[in-house]
């Protein structure tokens, strides 16, 4: 290995010998082989020759260390860049682009301290398929041989960098963006042949040709082809390769120029071929007319080429928040996120100094975008687009916002963010760090003023849309947490058909309240049926309902508001402050005593469903009520885990490790009754039925399912049997067969009473008065 590398090493000493000679003289046609950096080591002394059969020849000994140089295979680093700098090859246009709006900002800056008047430099593509070419061509700043040399033959040196150099600081009006050095290399990505034609703007500069095919050397001569340059530029030939035919498709490439270089500050332009259609006379149907009538016309395709402009939108970022209209806000989002139906909730416009600088335009959408519909944390919704200097970066970016603002839409700005040199990979940074909390901190911002605002409706609509996002960072956001919970709203106990918030439940909390109450139920309707509500509404409590499983995680992970605990109503050992006085206490050991018959039938009944049975004195109107224990999971969570667990194939056993509590209301007379059937013969069928049943609907209406909904049915008709028949009023229709002559007979009955009836309204109708009249 160390042979070959020495091997290696001398010819590299006599490329480069023949570079510097080669490079000195001006020929028509000159051929050079790249370089990547001095890829020549150089040393103090000779090195020994390790791992040879030959023994080095013997040196006096050196007290110094010796110095040497990196060096690099040109044609491997060509590979590298060529096939493993870039995850996608579609960049190769971005960077291209980027290229030549640099050629372009550079002549303007030149032409501006040079005091001359210039037309505005542009950008043109060309696709050629006949010629299996691409075209990109720039009226930029052009490149004079030794810059071809410098710039195109040596790998990984920034023009844009050295050119920033020779300014020196404190140049403002420049907005370059290259940086690596390795970007025109990206062509490679889709050519198997390169042709650069520039010609410097320069006095007397002549049009010069460079071409490689990405091996190891280059030729570069005047360009004779006739195809003049205007003035100073640069166009790009690329040579595709055979699956990079794709690329010849304008539709495909004005897709790639709408997405990274919508916003370069110079007119992008794509020659198209576009069918227009036009009125022109019918001279088939005006072969006949007649004098003075008008001619009939007729509609016909015409194909029209030429270049068409593409980047029509204005970055708003750049500019100063005060000189940017509502408008203009508007039109950027319905045009930069291709959403011309959508109008903005709100938007904030800020730009960050100091330790990091930073531009950013942020929007909350009127409306749930259509990808986030299907899945919430869906990775095709790209939210926030980072641009370097107007060139779009990525927008995969998780750390640049945390996923529970993945409705929030912006773009992000910043020469400070560290990429990698493929431009499509941020590196963790501080500078990441703190944009990720003004972001944040912004996003906030707008959501509180849409909650602020005088019409309320604005932030209903906003919490329809995007209310379980702000539940989600309750539960991840631990940093900011605390400014979410008052954004929270539910419905609750009190509030009808109207939202409350955490703010609005403590400030109409009774005296003497010291928590603030929760039950879990599939909609408000179930919630509201729960036995465990009348434990609190019976003192004036208020109650939230949490009717989604996403709302029971939500809460575990608040805990507290404004110093008031949140607490689940529906789990074990719930328990009021009225409670802890001796009275209650004493009472309640009463009723254990007297009821311990009740409750140990109960369990022995129930064993395998519940837990335990207890005697709670907190329930008014139910005979009973399931709860969970401490660390149990509520019906509603339990039923969302079963139906992942059975998608994904696994049994998890939920109904084994969420066995609930039985409670029972000692006051209540279905427990009286159920307390003397026991007590009479607790082995008879009807005392178990009716135990059953009692259990039955203390899990409905708790929220449980019941599995055994047969045996729950015949329980129920089997009461409705019992109660008609104690009651005696239930009878079986008999119908009897009337024979000829009773029918007969009723229906003489029947004329008979009619006649009478006749009679006697006639006589009514004979009054006093019409008997004097007849008089």
């Amino acid at each position: 290995f160390f042979t070959s590398s020495k091997l290696s090493l001398t010819a590299m000493k006599l490329s480069t010998a023949a570079l510097a000679l080669l490079a000195s003289t001006y020929g028509s046609t000159t051929a050079f082989v790249p370089s990547f950096g001095n890829v020549v080591a150089r040393r103090t002394k000779a090195p020994a020759l390790f791992m040879s059969s030959e023994a080095p020849a013997a040196e006096a000994p050196t007290t110094a260390g010796e110095t040497f140089e990196f060096q690099a295979e040109v044609g491997r680093v060509m590979d590298i860049i060529i096939n493993s700098l870039y995850s996608d090859r579609d960049v190769f246009l971005r960077e291209l682009v980027s290229n030549a709006a640099d050629a372009c900002d550079k002549k303007r800056f030149l032409s501006i301290t040079e005091n001359e008047t210039l037309a505005k430099p542009e950008i043109k593509i060309k696709a050629d398929p006949d010629n299996n070419i691409l075209i990109i061509e720039d009226s930029g700043v052009g490149m004079t041989k030794d810059e071809l040399v410098n710039n195109l033959g040596r790998i990984a040196q920034s023009g844009t960098k050295a050119f920033l150099d020779a300014l020196g600081k404190g140049t403002a009006d420049v907005n370059l963006i290259g940086q690596f050095g390795v970007g025109f290399y990206s062509a490679y990505l889709v050519a198997d042949k390169v042709e650069v034609v520039t010609k410097s703007m320069q006095p007397n500069s002549p049009q010069l040709k460079w071409t490689s095919n990405a091996g190891s050397s280059f030729t570069i001569s005047e360009d004779d082809s006739g195809d003049e340059i205007e003035g100073s530029g640069t166009r790009l030939v690329l040579h595709l390769k055979e699956d990079a035919s794709d690329y010849l498709e304008s539709a495909k490439i004005n897709e790639l120029l709408q997405r990274y270089s919508e916003f370069i500050e110079f007119p992008i332009n794509i020659w198209k071929e576009t069918t227009e259609y036009k009125q022109v006379p019918d001279e088939e149907a005006n072969k006949d007319l007649k004098e003075g009538e008008e001619s009939k016309m007729k509609t016909v395709p015409e194909t029209v080429e030429g270049y068409e402009l593409v980047n029509k939108h204005k970055p708003v970022w750049l500019r100063s928040p005060k000189d940017v209209t509502e408008e203009e806000y508007k039109e950027f989002y319905q045009g930069a996120f291709r959403n011309s139906y959508d109008e903005p909730m709100q938007h904030s416009h800020f730009v960050l100094e100091g330790q990091v600088e930073c531009k950013s335009v942020l929007y909350i959408p009127g409306m749930l975008p259509f990808e986030l519909s299907k899945d919430m944390f869906d990775e095709n919704a790209r939210n926030i687009r980072l641009y370097v200097k107007r060139v779009f970066i990525n927008d995969k970016f998780e750390d640049l916002m945390p996923r529970w603002l993945k409705f929030v839409r912006g773009v992000v700005d910043s020469d400070d963010l560290p990429l990698n040199v493929s431009r499509e990979i941020l590196q963790k940074s501080k500078v990441l760090s703190i944009i990720n909390k003004r972001l944040v901190r912004k996003s906030l911002d707008m959501i509180e003023a849409i909650a602020d605002d005088v019409d309320e409706t604005k932030y209903i609509l906003f919490w329809n849309n995007f209310g379980k996002y702000l539940k989600v960072g309750i539960i991840e956001d631990d940093r900011n947490r605390k400014e979410i919970a008052p954004l929270l709203r539910f419905f609750s106990s009190k509030s009808g058909e109207e939202f409350t918030s955490l703010d609005t439940y403590v400030e109409n909390m009774p005296e003497g309240q010291k928590s603030i109450y929760y039950v879990t139920g599939d909609g408000r309707a179930a919630a509201s049926m729960s036995p465990v509500v009348e434990k609190l509404t019976s003192r004036g409590y208020e109650v939230l309902f949490a009717t989604e499983p996403l709302d029971e995680i939500m809460f575990e992970s608040l805990r507290e508001f404004k110093d008031f605990d949140v607490v689940d109503a529906a789990k074990e050992g719930l328990s009021l402050d009225d409670e802890e006085d001796e009275e209650t206490k004493k009472e309640k050991e009463n009723l254990a005593q007297e009821y311990k018959q009740v409750v140990e039938y109960l369990e022995a009944l129930l064993a395998g469903k519940v837990q335990k049975v207890t005697i709670s004195n907190l329930l008014t109107d139910s005979p009973a009520a399931l709860v969970q224990g401490a660390y149990g999971m509520s019906p509603t969570m339990q039923r969302y885990m079963r139906a992942q667990t059975v998608a994904s194939g696994s049994d998890m056993g939920l109904d084994q490790m969420n066995q609930a509590v039985m409670e029972i209301n000692p006051k209540h007379p279905i427990v009286a009754d159920l307390e003397r059937m026991i007590k009479n013969d607790k082995e008879a069928k009807e005392t178990e039925e009716y135990a059953l049943l009692m259990y039955d609907v203390a899990s409905m209406t708790s929220g449980y399912d019941v599995k055994d909904m047969g045996g729950f049915a015949k329980r129920v008709m089997n009461l409705m049997h019992s109660e008609g028949a104690s009651e005696g009023g239930v009878k079986e229709a008999v119908i009897e067969k009337e024979s000829k002559e009773d029918v007969i007979e009723q229906e003489s009955k029947e004329e008979v009473v009619i006649e009478k009836e006749s009679k006697e309204e006639e006589d009514a109708a004979v009054t006093p008065e019409v008997i004097q009249e007849d008089q």
